[in-house]
């Protein structure tokens, strides 16, 4: 998806760009590669009773793309929702924290499109700004980057190629004593945590972050199953191409004979767990071969692999999840139609 431009030099796991000058440095913590977390979590979640595969495996490049064009469907309001709350709020968001200056720590920035609205509301509060990118995806980290950089003389990014919990044990190494945090976690990327995971991972963000520190969290709202299910289901098939592409993606790369024909993408709403389950299903009894890894996976008619769940919140549960993790929930701005929350988590002192 991104590619490298420019000249680099390497120093101890660490890309700075001398384009940039000392603007841009990027620490690739990467512990393992894609393709063996791939290979370890498709022989174990092939083999397993229910089937199941982690939904990071989707973004693959024509993975990327479909969900590019699922943000622009009609049903799917979610990333519109957000960036309206943004474009509005974004200097409210800015001017409640109350220190300055501000550095912005954004966890599973991908292309950082949102992430301009408050840049440009922290740029109009202080005269410069330390961004810290955290994502799995080195490249998309650097494409980003540097369109963020050529926008804002300004700006200072410090990323991190790696996982939410090794970027967050360095970036605690690293901070430096001025000023505050405000971190973001956006796109409702907390719906795709359970409950244990959720408070896991708000913890370990405490754990790096000072009292009065903050974290503007994006979280989908509970609301009718046929909002929900139309949003994960959509009547042009761009979600399903979506699900599916996770099968052709293994067939490209692991030389298996998965028939796209012969599964279907499901998404339900479960409303006693308030989550969207995605899943693909077998149409028909049958045996897949996926031959790089020797591996052959059977299915019943209508078996089902589990891909992905989103789970959805009131604002009252996203009260209790923050007070039960070491944070206060601030203020809480909605779009216009009230079907998206932006948050801001304070950090309590301990």
């Amino acid at each position: 998806m991104g590619q490298h431009a420019g000249t680099h030099f390497k120093r101890g796991g660490e890309d700075a760009d001398e384009t940039l000058g000392n603007r841009l440095v990027i620490h690739n913590l990467v512990q393992e590669d894609t393709r063996t977390s791939f290979i370890k979590d498709l022989r174990h979640g092939l083999t397993a009773q229910p089937k199941r595969l982690p939904p990071k495996y989707f973004y693959d490049e024509l993975g990327s793309q479909l969900f590019e064009a699922i943000c622009l469907l009609p049903e799917y309001y979610p990333t519109r929702a957000e960036n309206e709350i943004l474009t509005r709020h974004a200097d409210e968001i800015a001017d409640a924290l109350d220190c300055t200056p501000v550095s912005l720590l954004e966890l599973g920035s991908g292309s950082a499109v949102k992430t301009k609205r408050l840049i440009e509301a922290l740029l109009r509060r202080q005269d410069d700004l330390l961004y810290i990118p955290v994502d799995i995806s080195q490249s998309a980290l650097e494409q980003s980057a540097r369109v963020l950089l050529q926008s804002y003389p300004n700006l200072r990014v410090t990323a991190y190629a790696s996982d939410y919990y090794t970027a967050l044990v360095r970036v605690s190494e690293t901070k430096d004593d001025r000023g505050c945090t405000l971190a973001l976690f956006l796109g409702s990327n907390i719906g795709n945590f359970d409950a244990e995971e959720a408070q896991k991972f708000l913890r370990s963000l405490r754990s790096v972050l000072r009292a009065g520190d903050a974290l503007l969290i994006g979280a989908d709202l509970k609301k009718q199953p046929e909002v929900l299910e139309a949003a994960y289901d959509d009547v042009l098939g761009i979600t399903a191409a979506f699900n599916l592409n996770l099968l052709a993606r293994i067939n490209r790369e692991f030389d298996a004979d998965f028939d796209l024909r012969a599964f279907k993408h499901v998404a339900v709403y479960n409303e006693p767990m308030g989550r969207i389950e995605m899943y693909i299903e077998s149409t028909r009894a049958q045996a897949v071969h996926i031959r790089q890894l020797e591996i052959e996976a059977r299915f019943e008619p209508g078996e089902r692999i589990h891909t992905e769940n989103s789970y959805k919140y009131t604002v009252a549960e996203l009260s209790s999840l923050a007070i039960s993790t070491g944070w206060t929930l601030g203020d809480t701005w909605l779009d216009g139609a009230e079907r998206f929350s932006s948050n801001l988590f304070i950090a309590v002192a301990d």
